[in-house]
């Protein structure tokens, strides 16, 4: 028995073996059969899932998921493996024993019969997974971070905090993190180190970093936006929509990603809820900082974290207030730097009260200087209650540095524009001058050279700066810090005590009866940006004030708004929707600076004649207006300054009339005119004093005019030659009339004051070989002109003594080719083109060389070539350095003509258009800078196409002026060139819906 008992027991496991191979053997077929199904279903969800996939990545422009990828690929992966399983088996089905069903080799069979479940398990483990995905593709992300520009050397004192928060951003348990401290402690520039930060490519803590400045006041709509246009969320899902919306929009976008939201100067707690920013915490590790002045604000937005930036030790302090005084000064006497210590004790520290005055005491250069300066800034108390006061106490050394009350004046006149508003300098000194604080200078010209002076030194002294924007022909744009802005408002009113001597008023709504009844002691009065005032029961009392400028408003003037203005000097109501004006204006009898351009006013009133102390009349795009009261203007016996830019009446207006009461005018020396016809032309020329008074000039649709005689030396400064089908030449005639015969006339009759020309549609010029002897040009734009070949001739025998006076175009800084088909050349030859910035040519095939060689010294400030690529890539080289060289400026932009129509020239109605915002002054039209053709503009602006960047960086804020149900074509559009140019300080452009 023991010895049959183990032979039993083997022979048992034995038969359980061999059952259980051969129960997965006889299964097999039909395992075989449920695996092609499985598959099936599988490939079927594959499909789906792809196809899904492919749809959102192509159409919605998002990328697959990691987990959809992966998945996509092991679903690939599994039907390889699969169909090799199943060929396996197919082929071990066939090798079996001669007239059996029993397989050769019973051990590969059953080795393959086991796999087949365990595929089938997998496979329908796959076929679930990817039957489950809630996405399979997310938006494709925007740049991690866009960099913001700031003055990294020196950067003091902002170690500690930036470690700080830079510590905190990695802490998971913190969300939202508030920075706050005095004005000018250097808030803004710790949150744009943070920012320029994840420029890092090792750094990846976020999907995006998004930089929204709030300011003061409030504008949630402007938060809203710059967040949806960082997102790259489509226009068509917010722009023109109600708050929520565009709350929603934000807020859907956001729950995708991992973001961290940088809001700097904030002045009041901010909704986060109303911006559309979903809540911390949810598990995305989004995180939120914001700097702020106030400890309170840090506690109204539920800060989890509030870090305090606070004035630099003196050792810091001394450091930054040395780097911005210069080794120079410091090193012009031993005793220097000693008083330049105890000059940076009495800044306490402050960052922005360092700058200010180290720039204020750059250019002291002896003890007596620093010693003198030193004892009127220890006159300020050092301990004065609250953080503005102990500022301003600091920064009012700077105001009380300027050399005289008119320079003082012209500082605290910047406080009256808004928040980081780019205030054309210009219209700025233009205004100065309406106030009188350059009245010592009967000349108009010597005053504006007096204003630019104060304009460097207010620069010099830090108490402006230079504007963002790009280029303002014969001027720059200009800006107040915000802390500088709030120190010259709280000097202006007498530091705080006559809190209404100056009112700016920016976007705050309806003024109430009560308040403006307030403003009786008021000086200077500033509305901007949909702000206006309710319906007065009485006439308002104003008999103080001297200044009214309203812009960007619907206003609608109260019952006797001008009855009580005594010693007014300035009214501006530029681009205000007024229609009418009261015939009360004609009794300000102080009145010197009066602006009406870009409204809706259709008639002037005649008792406009009554303002015999008149100095500047701007009358710019105006689409309205049906004609002038015949003697208005030549009444205006002190006009010096008058301007009807871009006008286009319903009516003719009688121009030669116009020019025969302008040459009444005793003191006129600055007109900007757009004349029409032949007569007018020779009007304006056959007068001297015309002549030398007019710096704008325009010819529009002179049809019957075949060349212009511009008089040398002309004080002309802007020339504008638009659909003048017949013109062939402008020719040059010397002040004794006689006309030069050579194509390079004698140099010394130049267009010396020549900045800007525009050509447009003039479709038989050869050539402007004239404008050699516009030393001065900064800006060139020849469109439409079907023959013209050369810009200029390259004539050497005729030229070399030009060439050797004058460097041909030395000063450009914009040149403008459009839709010139037999365009060759632009200068025979290279130059050197010191001043250039931006080029765009389109349209121009035969333009195959620049003017350019590697030998010659190329501008430094060269920014963009803007082109066809086609034409682009079919320019010829004489080496390919230069080819190199400018390479990387080059930026090939799409095709301009977008829409059938090629340009809508009907005047404008105003009904068609209901709010144009502007950051700029319109009286400064007629600088055009980059434009595309104007059938783009229109599709651009009525949203059938977006906004090419490098077309439209002048192009800023267009709202509907038309209603909802105006069909497209039904839009009225003045003539092209007059819209064009009207739109040449506009940085964005949003819509014109239909």
């Amino acid at each position: 028995m023991d010895f049959v008992s183990p032979v039993l027991d083997v022979a048992s496991r034995i038969c359980n073996c061999v059952g259980d191979r051969a129960d997965h053997l006889r299964r097999l077929p039909q395992n075989l059969k449920s695996l092609r199904a499985a598959m099936e279903k599988l490939n079927n969800v594959y499909k789906d899932v792809k196809e899904r996939v492919e749809r959102e990545e192509n159409l919605e422009k998002k990328k697959r998921t990691h987990v959809v990828d992966g998945w996509i690929g092991r679903a690939e992966a599994m039907e390889k493996e699969v169909n090799e399983l199943l060929d396996r088996c197919d082929e071990e089905n066939q090798k079996k024993c001669f007239g059996t069903c029993c397989p050769r080799n019973c051990r590969a069979s059953y080795k393959l019969a086991k796999m087949v479940p365990e595929k089938m398990d997998a496979v329908a483990e796959l076929q679930s997974e990817g039957s489950n995905f809630p996405q399979v593709a997310v938006p494709l992300p925007s740049p991690l971070v866009i960099e913001r520009p700031f003055d990294e050397k020196p950067v003091v004192g902002l170690d500690s905090p930036f470690r700080e928060v830079w510590r905190l951003l990695q802490d998971k348990q913190v969300g939202s993190i508030g920075i706050f401290g005095m004005g000018g402690v250097g808030k803004t520039t710790l949150l744009k180190k943070i920012n320029n930060k994840f420029l890092q490519s090792s750094i990846k803590a976020f999907d995006i970093v998004i930089w929204v400045v709030v300011s003061r006041p409030t504008n949630l709509e402007r938060v809203q936006e710059t967040i949806l246009d960082r997102l790259d969320i489509p226009h068509d899902r917010w722009k023109g929509r109600e708050e929520e919306r565009k709350a929603e929009e934000i807020c859907r976008v956001l729950k995708t990603r991992k973001f961290l939201l940088l809001l700097d100067d904030i002045w009041d707690p901010l909704d986060l809820m109303r911006v559309g920013i979903p809540p911390l915490g949810d598990g995305n590790q989004s995180k939120i900082v914001f700097t702020t002045r106030s400890a309170d604000v840090c506690r109204g937005m539920a800060a989890q974290k509030s870090i305090k930036v606070e004035c630099l030790e003196e050792k810091e302090a001394l450091s930054l207030f040395q780097a911005k005084v210069g080794e120079d000064t410091l090193n012009s006497h031993p005793d220097i730097p000693k008083l330049a210590e105890m000059v940076a004790k009495e800044c306490k520290g402050l960052p922005l009260a360092l700058s200010v005055i180290a720039r204020a005491m750059a250019s002291a250069k002896t003890p007596e200087e620093w010693e003198r300066d030193l004892q009127k800034l220890r006159l300020y108390p050092k301990d004065v209650a609250g953080t503005e006061n102990d500022l301003f106490s600091v920064l009012a050394f700077s105001y009380d540095s300027l050399p005289d009350e008119a320079t003082k004046s012209c500082f605290l006149y910047c406080s009256l524009f808004p928040e980081d508003y780019q205030i054309p300098s210009k219209h700025l000194i233009q205004l100065w001058i309406g106030e009188g604080y350059l009245d010592e200078y009967d000349d108009i010209q010597e005053a504006r050279n007096q204003g630019g002076k104060i304009i460097h030194m207010l620069k010099h002294v830090c108490l402006l700066e230079v504007g963002t924007w790009p280029f303002l022909i014969d001027g720059e744009y200009l800006k107040m810090h915000d802390i500088i802005r709030d120190m010259a408002l709280w000097l202006a009113c007498e530091k705080g005590k006559k809190e209404n001597k100056f009112v700016v008023k920016d976007g705050v709504g309806l003024i109430s009866a009560q308040e403006v009844h307030k403003w009786k002691d008021t000086q200077r009065i500033t509305l901007w940006n949909k702000t206006s005032i309710e319906e007065l029961r009485e006439p308002p009392r104003f008999p103080n004030t001297q200044t009214v400028i309203g812009r960007m408003t619907r206003f609608m003037f109260p019952s006797g708004f001008f009855t009580n203005m005594p010693v007014i000097r300035v009214l501006d109501f530029s681009n205000v929707e007024i229609r009418k004006l009261p015939t009360e204006i004609g009794n300000l009898a102080t009145l010197q600076y009066l602006n009406l351009s870009g409204t809706r006013i259709e008639y002037l009133p005649i008792e406009l004649k009554n303002l015999k102390k008149l100095r500047f009349f701007m009358l710019d795009d105006l689409f309205s207006l049906a004609s002038l009261p015949n003697q208005m203007v030549s009444s205006l016996s002190s006009l010096q300054l008058f301007s009807m830019k871009f006008f286009s009446s319903p009516s003719p207006v009688d121009e030669i009339m116009l020019l025969e009461e302008l040459e009444q005018l005793e003191h006129i020396n600055d007109i900007s005119i757009r004349l029409t016809s032949i007569q007018s032309i020779q009007r304006l020329f056959e007068s001297h004093k015309l002549r030398r008074s007019t710096t704008f000039l325009q010819l529009a649709g002179c049809k019957a005019v075949n060349q212009v005689q511009l008089l040398s030396p002309s004080c002309i400064k802007e020339l504008i030659l638009v659909m003048c089908d017949e013109m062939e030449e402008v020719k040059i005639i010397h002040f004794e009339k006689q006309v030069v015969p050579s194509k390079f006339p004698n140099p010394q009759c130049c267009f010396n004051h020549l900045l800007s020309v525009l050509i447009i549609g003039c479709k038989k010029f050869l050539n402007l070989n004239w404008l050699i002897h516009a030393p001065k040009l900064q800006y060139l734009c020849i469109k439409r002109s079907k023959i013209i070949a050369k810009v200029i001739e390259d004539e050497r025998s005729e030229g070399s003594e030009i060439e050797s006076s004058l460097s041909v175009f030395s000063r450009l800084i914009y040149l403008v080719l459009l839709n010139l088909p037999k365009l060759e050349s632009i200068y025979g030859h290279a130059l050197p083109f010191p001043s250039l910035r931006w080029i765009f040519v389109w349209g121009c095939p035969r333009l195959k060389k620049l003017p350019f060689d590697s030998s010659i010294c190329m501008s430094k400030k060269l920014e963009n070539i803007n082109g066809q690529q086609e034409w682009w890539d079919g320019l010829e080289w004489n080496d390919q350095t230069l080819m190199h060289n400018l390479t990387p400026y080059f930026q090939p932009c799409g095709s301009p003509y977008n829409v059938k129509s090629t340009y809508l020239v009907h005047p404008i109605t105003r009904q068609s258009l209901i709010s144009t915002k502007f950051e700029s002054y319109r009286a400064d039209y007629g600088n055009l800078l980059q434009f595309p053709p104007y059938s783009s503009l229109i599709q651009t602006t009525t949203g059938t196409s977006s906004s090419p960047p490098h077309i439209y960086p002048h192009l800023y804020h267009i709202q509907s002026r038309a209603s909802t149900s105006m069909a497209q074509d039904e839009l009225q559009f003045p003539p092209e060139s007059a819209f064009i140019s009207s739109m040449n300080h506009l940085w964005h452009l949003n819509s014109i819906s239909s």
